[in-house]
């Protein structure tokens, strides 16, 4: 599958487009910025990569068959519809949309066009949360009761585009979702009743805390960008418990295990050589070719976005 990368975003540089290099069956060979410079370390890790001016201008190059969109939030739904228009599949970054709602355009338009559209939620495709689904699906903490987790960055320039309220900016959609998703992903469940207390700075949420009602078990997490890193989830039931030490991007944030209590006897499980990022191209390849379910498609995205829609809500 040949990529293109709509902007030179931080993201993209970092981590998709050395994912895509190492993903089997990928192949960067376009991006599309108005800056050389943006381009440059893209263009040293892949020789004779295409630079095009534009974002149509890629989205018109035969030789793209998918595209990455790591643009700012509030161009998510546009480019993604004018990317699959242009025959493109397309993985967008999270958050795909800015409210539930607007998921359905791009709904209509996967059917329309035939593209796959998903949402680039790399944790799905880790095996870490694969272990823990297995886990609390054979019993081995017995009933769940609780889930606690959080997801704390640093950012304190408020000349960022994540500190922009007219860009969809905030922490709890850059990364609030993440606990969001993940307990939706490995229990299966959506909550019933949410309460949320939000700290604003600017037009956007700087420091957010959640309490949620499933209709068998409870959850809280705090998320925030401008706090000390901090990421953990936790999952309390009756028998024991499971812990992520780094479950959305280690091991950027230590150590990236899973630790559980079962049976009276403590378990551990390490996962730091995995490039959750190519499992997740690779995925995204084997579903646009031969229709592979994907882990996270937009349905489940769209569940995801009513419950930081309702997160909102509630602390509004």
């Amino acid at each position: 599958m040949r990529w293109g990368i709509l902007g030179a975003a931080k993201i993209a540089r970092t981590e998709l487009a050395p994912a895509i290099q190492l993903a089997r069956g990928a192949e960067l060979v376009a991006i599309a910025t108005r800056d050389a410079a943006r381009a440059a370390p893209f263009q040293a890790l892949v020789p004779g990569l295409r630079v095009h001016d534009s974002y149509q201008g890629l989205l018109d190059d035969p030789q793209v068959d998918a595209v990455y969109i790591p643009l700012p939030n509030h161009l998510h739904v546009e480019w993604s519809i004018k990317a699959a228009q242009a025959g493109k599949h397309v993985l967008c970054e999270k958050p795909i949309a800015l409210q539930a709602a607007q998921i359905d355009a791009l709904i209509e338009t996967r059917a329309k066009t035939g593209k796959l559209i998903a949402e680039a939620f790399m944790v799905a495709h880790h095996p870490q949360w694969a272990l823990a689904r297995t886990l609390l699906a054979d019993g081995a903490i017995g009933k769940l009761e609780h889930i606690e987790g959080c997801f704390t960055y640093t950012n304190r320039d408020l000349g960022n585009i994540r500190h922009s309220a007219e860009m969809g900016g905030g922490g709890l959609r850059d990364v609030g979702v993440y606990p969001c998703i993940i307990a939706r992903m490995v229990t299966g469940a959506e909550p019933e009743r949410l309460q949320a207390d939000i700290r604003w700075q600017n037009g956007v949420d700087i420091f957010a805390r959640v309490w949620a009602d499933f209709p068998n078990f409870t959850m809280s997490f705090y998320c925030g960008m401008m706090q000390a890193r901090r990421q953990e989830m936790v999952f309390h039931g009756q028998d024991g418990w499971i812990n992520l030490s780094a479950p959305f991007n280690g091991p950027v944030y230590g150590d990236t295990s899973v630790e559980w209590r079962s049976d009276g006897a403590t378990s551990i499980e390490r996962f730091n050589n995995v490039n959750q990022y190519a499992l997740m191209i690779e995925a995204f390849g084997d579903s646009a070719r031969d229709g592979t379910p994907f882990a996270c498609p937009l349905e489940m995205s769209q569940g995801n976005q009513a419950m930081i829609d309702a997160i909102f809500e509630s602390a509004r």
